[in-house]
């Protein structure tokens, strides 16, 4: 019987985001998004959107990466706000996109940009 090549529920291919102050970066996605999980010091923190998992490592042992991610949640002008208030960057404010998203898009202090939707047609 062979091994599954992921842990069980965890998805094949997954986020890494390595930053300089990874707590504050996990305080972040936790306040903003709602992902659940911890800030680990010594191992990346595993932080859960939903389904998804993205983890989020501190800088030293490796060079800091930012990220490019697109995340649904159920209200894309709160969830905007809220990062907002808590320091990201307006990329673009919430509109509708032509393939039916209700899109924002921000920016965090890390250099990790966010596009924050919901799908507002049956597209």
């Amino acid at each position: 019987m062979s091994v599954p090549a992921a842990p069980a529920g965890w998805p094949n291919v997954i986020p890494r985001i390595v930053v300089t102050d990874a707590e504050r970066l996990v305080g972040f996605v936790r306040s903003v998004f709602g992902a659940t999980g911890e800030y680990e010091k010594d191992r990346p923190s595993e932080m859960w959107f939903g389904g998804s998992v993205v983890l989020i490592s501190e800088a030293g042992p490796r060079e800091t990466a930012t990220a490019f991610l697109y995340v649904y949640v159920q209200d894309v002008d709160e969830t905007y706000s809220r990062a907002v208030k808590a320091g990201a960057r307006s990329l673009e404010g919430p509109s509708v996109m032509p393939y039916g998203d209700r899109r924002a898009m921000v920016q965090d202090a890390w250099g990790n940009t966010w596009q924050i939707a919901h799908r507002d047609s049956a597209g």
